[in-house]
C-alpha cells in the first residue's frame, strides 16, 4: 500500500549529497531524508516492459506510487536516500535512468501528432531524434539555464510549443490556383478555416496572412480543384517560457522545409545560449537583451555550427 509522507524533523542529508543527486534526477522531499526520482521517457512512450521494471522500482525502492511530471518523465515517489544507487543500478538493468533536472537539455516533449488526425508532421519520430541528438548527444553540455524543447504537429498548440525555449510546429502552406477559383457565395474554403482567415472578397477567394495558421484545413476542400495543393513544413519559435515568468516565443522568419534545416536551427539555439547567455537567465532572456533581429540573423546566417567545437569547450 503506499505511504503517505509525514516529515518526521529536518533531513539529515547533507546538502552537498542533496545537490549530487538532484544532478541525478532525484528530487529532495522536503524535511525528510525521502526523494522523488525521475525516469527518463522518450516523449512520454515506453514499452510495457519499461513501465513493469518501473512499477517493480516503486514497489521495491519507493512508496508503490508514481507521478507523471509535465516533462513527461515518470517520478517513482519517496525513495530514501540510501536506496537512490540501488534504485538507478536497477532501473538501468532494465535499459533506463534517471536525470532531466539542472542547467542542461530537459526531456524532448511533444503532442501525438503522429497519429492525430491533424497532425501535420511525424512528432514521435522527430522528438526521438531531438532526444538523441540534444538530450543525449548534449547531455554533458552545461548551459545558463535550462533549455526545454516542444514539437508540436499542428497549430492547435496542444504541447505549447511557443511556451517552450524552441518549440517547433508542423505546418501545411496550401497553393492557390485563381484561374478555377469560382469565388462561390458559400466558400467550402472559407467554410473549413477554423481561424477565419478565408473570405471571399471581390469574385475570388482571399487569405488573410495576418490570421492563416497554415494548419491546412482548407486544402481540398474546393470543388473546383482551386485549393487541391499544399506543402508541408516546420514553423520555429524561439524564447518561449512559463513559470514564474511567462513569455511567447516568437517566431523565426521562414517557414522551414527540410527536417534538417530544424535540426540545424535548434542545434545553433543551444550553441548561441551556451556562447552568449548569461548564467542563471533563461533563454528568453538572452533573445531580450542580445534582441530578436539579432539573435535571428545568426540562427539563419551565422557561423555557430563552424565555431561549435569551440564554443563547447570547457
Amino acid at each position: 500500500m503506499p505511504v503517505t509522507l509525514t516529515p518526521a524533523g529536518p533531513a539529515t542529508i547533507p546538502q552537498e549529497e542533496v545537490r549530487r543527486v538532484k544532478a541525478l534526477g532525484c528530487l529532495h522531499c522536503k524535511g525528510t531524508d525521502l526523494f522523488n526520482c525521475r525516469v527518463i521517457t522518450r516523449n512520454g512512450k515506453i514499452t510495457t516492459e519499461n513501465m513493469q521494471r518501473i512499477v517493480d522500482a516503486a514497489n521495491k525502492f519507493g512508496n508503490g506510487e508514481l507521478c507523471f511530471t509535465t516533462r513527461l518523465t515518470v517520478e517513482i515517489q519517496q525513495v530514501p536516500f540510501e536506496k537512490i544507487d540501488a534504485l538507478r543500478a536497477f532501473l538501468a538493468e532494465g535499459g533506463l535512468t534517471t536525470g532531466g533536472t539542472g542547467k542542461k537539455v530537459r526531456p524532448i516533449v511533444s503532442c501525438k501528432g503522429t497519429t492525430c488526425q491533424y497532425g501535420l508532421l511525424d512528432s514521435y519520430a522527430i522528438s526521438e531524434e531531438l532526444h538523441e541528438r540534444f538530450f543525449v548527444g548534449y547531455g554533458s553540455v552545461t548551459l545558463p539555464h535550462k533549455f526545454k524543447i516542444a514539437v508540436g504537429g499542428c497549430p492547435n498548440n496542444c504541447i505549447k510549443p511557443n511556451l517552450n525555449d524552441v518549440g517547433i510546429m508542423g505546418q501545411r502552406v496550401p497553393e492557390f490556383d485563381a484561374e478555377k477559383c469560382r469565388g462561390c457565395g458559400k466558400c467550402q474554403c472559407e467554410k473549413a478555416c477554423p481561424v477565419g482567415a478565408v473570405k471571399v472578397i471581390d469574385g475570388k477567394m482571399h487569405v488573410d496572412p495576418e490570421i492563416c495558421t497554415h494548419c491546412g484545413r482548407c486544402v481540398g476542400k474546393c470543388p473546383f480543384h482551386a485549393r487541391d495543393n499544399a506543402a508541408y513544413g516546420y514553423r520555429i519559435y524561439i524564447g518561449g517560457r512559463w513559470g514564474k515568468k511567462v513569455a511567447p516565443g516568437r517566431l523565426l522568419d521562414p517557414i522551414f522545409t527540410s527536417k534538417d534545416e530544424v535540426m540545424e536551427i535548434v542545434e545553433k539555439c543551444l550553441l548561441l545560449f551556451r556562447d552568449q547567455g548569461i548564467d542563471g537567465e533563461r533563454f528568453s532572456d538572452t533573445i531580450s537583451r542580445l534582441g530578436f533581429e539579432n539573435v535571428q540573423e545568426q540562427l539563419l546566417h551565422g557561423d555557430l555550427l563552424e565555431r561549435k567545437a569551440e564554443i563547447l569547450a570547457d
